[in-house]
C-alpha cells in the first residue's frame, strides 16, 4: 500500500483534508511521500491550517487504521485516481476536477460518448415524465449515457428511464456509498450498481450533506457534452448545475412550459439567458452532430496517457 496511490487516497480520505490543500500538496511534492512525516505545526505553516484541523490531519496519516479502510474499500468499490488511466478525460478537463473518484457499476460508462446532463426539480410537474420520455427517450435509443444525480423528481425519472430502456446512465452522488440519499431510492441504487455506474467523490463512510450537492453538480455538468434542465424553478438548485456547465464550456439546453406553470419558470430564465430550447431530441443531436469532432479533440488534449 505504501505507493504514492495510495498515499493520495489516505490523505484524500482524511477528515481533515480539502481539495485545494491536496492539489497544492500534489504540486509541493508528487510523490506525497513528504507529508507523512510533518507534524502538525509543519500543516500549519506550509498550508496555513488552523490548528484543530491540523492534529486532525497528522491523526488521521498515522492511523493504522486507515490503511485497513482503504483495502476493505479497495475491495468493495473500485477507487479512481486523476492519475489513472481510467480517470474520466471529460472530468480531466474540468477547472475543479475531483483527485478521487469512488465507483460501483459498469466502468465502461465512462469512456462512452456522447453523454448528457438531465436535470431537474425534486418536485416535477405530471407532464415531466411524458417531457423526458418523449425527448430523452430516443437518445437512449441512439446509446447516448444519462447522468444525474439520483436526487427524487427529474434525476430518478431520467434513470428509470435508461434502465427500463436497457441504456446507459451514471449517478453522481452527494454522499459515500455507505449513505444512500435520499432513502427512498435505495432500490434504484442497488439497480444502479448492478447494470449501471454510480459515482461519488466521497469516501463510503462520508454523510451527505447540503454543501456536498452544489459541489457533486460540477461532476454532472462535467462528466457530459451538455446539461439539459426538464423542468426548473426561478431558484431551483439545478441552476447550480447549469452555472458549472457553462463554466465548463458546456452546451445547456432547457426545454420550456407554460407560462402558467412556476415549475418552469427556472427554464424560461436560462432561454432568456442564451440556453437553447429544446423542443424535440433533433434540437440536441444535431448540435452533438456539428460538434463532435471538435469534443473529441478537445478531449485529446487532456489525454495525459495518449
Amino acid at each position: 500500500m505504501n505507493n504514492k496511490r495510495s498515499r493520495l487516497i489516505c490523505l484524500h480520505q482524511s477528515r481533515a483534508m480539502t481539495r485545494p490543500v491536496l492539489r497544492k500538496m500534489l504540486k509541493s511534492d508528487p510523490s506525497l511521500i513528504q507529508f507523512f512525516s510533518y507534524l502538525p505545526q509543519d500543516f500549519i505553516h506550509y498550508f496555513g491550517m488552523k490548528v484543530e484541523r491540523a492534529n486532525q490531519l497528522y491523526k488521521d496519516l498515522h492511523d493504522p487504521e486507515a490503511w485497513t479502510t482503504i483495502y476493505n474499500d479497495s475491495n468493495h468499490y473500485t477507487i479512481i485516481t486523476i492519475d489513472d488511466p481510467f480517470y474520466p478525460l471529460p472530468l480531466r478537463a474540468i477547472q475543479d476536477p475531483p483527485i478521487v473518484l469512488y465507483a460501483k457499476g459498469n466502468l465502461q460508462l465512462l469512456s462512452l460518448f456522447p453523454s448528457l446532463s438531465v436535470v431537474g426539480t425534486r418536485y416535477p410537474s405530471k407532464e415531466a415524465k411524458a417531457k423526458i420520455n418523449y425527448i430523452i427517450g430516443p437518445l437512449i435509443d441512439q446509446g447516448w449515457t444519462i447522468v444525474s444525480g439520483m436526487a427524487k423528481g427529474i434525476d430518478g425519472l431520467a434513470h428509470e428511464l435508461a434502465i427500463v430502456k436497457h441504456g446507459y446512465t451514471i449517478a453522481v452522488l452527494g454522499g459515500g456509498f455507505d449513505y444512500v440519499y435520499p432513502s427512498e431510492h435505495k432500490k434504484l441504487f442497488e439497480s444502479l450498481t448492478q447494470t449501471q455506474l454510480v459515482l461519488t467523490e466521497y469516501p463510503p463512510s462520508v454523510r451527505p450533506i447540503r454543501y456536498h450537492f452544489p459541489e457533486r453538480n460540477r461532476i454532472i455538468s462535467g462528466l457530459s457534452f451538455g446539461t439539459i434542465v426538464i423542468e426548473a424553478k426561478a431558484k431551483s438548485g439545478s441552476l447550480i448545475t447549469v452555472e458549472q456547465a457553462l463554466d465548463q464550456g458546456r452546451e445547456v439546453y432547457a426545454v420550456p412550459g407554460s407560462p402558467l406553470s412556476t415549475h418552469v419558470s427556472g427554464c424560461h430564465k436560462m432561454i432568456q439567458d442564451g440556453a437553447k430550447l429544446v423542443q424535440n431530441t433533433h434540437d440536441i443531436s444535431e448540435d452533438w452532430e456539428a460538434g463532435k469532432e471538435k469534443w473529441c479533440r478537445f478531449l485529446a488534449d487532456f489525454d495525459i496517457f495518449s
